[in-house]
């Protein structure tokens, strides 16, 4: 398996696209993307599990009941949630969609993302999608990738290669996230697209596993949102042996998304709202696999001490006291703590107390962009991941005024 270049169009058969419609005021941003296979592809998705849920999402989720997809359409800037007209705002889109690609509307795949509880004005998408479809092609992701965006500052795009079967398989994706991004399932847009041959059942399964090693080890503010939706789509172009079962070539495609949605979650959590660091705690020598999320994801989540990484101060006692509240029985006496980055590594902790360290060399190390903090539990021989940022003045600049 390698990561390759070209997003959600990586793969064979798949084009895209984006376009500024209308929906945002600044015509510099776009605000409508497109993503469409005329081979038709196994679907399945998983989405918030926030109780209050965007229409889109209970749209799509009728839509690929039958485990099958050809096309997404999504707009930014207004996230159809919490307005009563939203399902027939939703179900108008896919009939759009499917009228410009002529196709079936129960085989597009919806999604908005944006301000909640403002009406979505149907007119500026009703006249985009003939110019959107007219802009498709195998080039297209980064054009969708930035029009899915809306606090990101960044366009966020990963692809992966892997030999199944004696076919090469592509598979890429694209997503958003910056704010209101907290576990489970992490708040974000995601569409990945495979030429792999798998049953919807398979396809199912996967984006499930997957998902729980990746986007939902991401936190940046405690928020989660009211539109998660990670959607795959796969057409089978790659002429694979279609994948029925679980066994080698199944573990082969699990490795390449799951790598195509690691690289997604960093992306994601580096570009948290405001954030100046990427922030991944790796823990290692847990009992069990619930133990080691448990304790990445609370060290991740902790207000303090993620404003002391925007300092680059080394409070490691901050990451003690998340593993002491984070609900996992560990062995406090047996916790060892390090950061780590580009400029090297600093142990802070062994043994659950503090050791002496250089200061100096501590704030060299957590001044860089991508820091990783060690937490070794000896507790077995478990290990898991999870994603965040800093805490920086930004986010509440970004936040406070975001409607208005």
């Amino acid at each position: 398996m390698k990561m390759i270049e070209g997003g959600v169009t990586a793969a064979q058969g798949f084009v895209a696209g984006g376009i500024h419609c209308g929906i945002r005021k600044n015509k510099s941003k776009p605000d409508l993307a497109m993503i469409y296979s005329q081979t038709p592809c196994a679907a399945a998705a998983v989405y918030t599990q926030n109780l209050v849920k965007g229409a889109p999402i209970l749209v799509t989720q009728k839509n690929i009941e039958n485990g099958c997809a050809k096309a997404v359409i999504c707009n930014s800037g207004n996230a159809n949630t919490c307005n009563a007209d939203g399902v027939e705002k939703a179900e108008a889109m896919c009939q759009l969609a499917a009228k410009a690609l002529g196709i079936d509307p129960q085989d597009v795949v919806v999604a908005s993302t944006g301000v909640i509880g403002q009406v979505l004005p149907l007119e500026p998408i009703e006249a985009g999608i003939p110019e959107l479809v007219k802009v498709l092609s195998p080039e297209g992701s980064n054009g969708a990738a930035t029009a899915i965006m809306t606090t990101d500052t960044i366009a966020k795009e990963a692809a992966a290669e892997v030999e199944i079967g004696g076919k090469t398989v592509r598979m890429g994706g694209i997503s958003k996230g910056s704010g209101m991004i907290h576990p489970n399932m992490a708040t974000m847009l995601c569409f990945v697209t495979t030429d792999c041959a798998i049953t919807p059942a398979m396809l199912d399964k996967a984006i499930h596993q997957v998902t729980d090693k990746t986007f939902n080890m991401i936190s940046v503010d405690g928020d989660t949102s009211t539109n998660d939706t990670f959607a795959i789509l796969a057409n089978g172009a790659a002429g694979n042996e279609e994948i029925a079962q679980e066994g080698p070539e199944y573990d082969a495609f699990v490795e390449a998304l799951e790598a195509v949605c690691r690289k997604l979650s960093k992306l994601m959590a580096g570009d948290g709202e405001g954030a100046t660091k990427l922030l991944v705690c790796k823990v290692e020598g847990a009992a069990d696999l619930e133990m080691a999320k448990t304790v990445s994801k609370s060290v991740i989540c902790s207000t303090l001490f993620k404003a002391a990484m925007f300092g680059a101060d080394a409070n490691w006692g901050r990451v003690l006291c998340a593993i002491g509240y984070s609900g996992a029985a560990v062995d406090v006496n047996k916790i060892d703590v390090s950061f780590r980055s580009a400029k090297g590594q600093v142990d802070v902790c062994k043994n659950g107390a503090g050791i002496p360290f250089s200061e100096e060399e501590a704030s060299l190390v957590l001044g860089e962009h991508d820091i990783d903090i060690l937490v070794h539990l000896h507790m077995g021989e478990v290990s898991a991941q999870a994603y965040g940022c800093d805490l920086t003045y930004d986010y509440v600049k970004i936040n406070g005024d975001y409607r208005t």
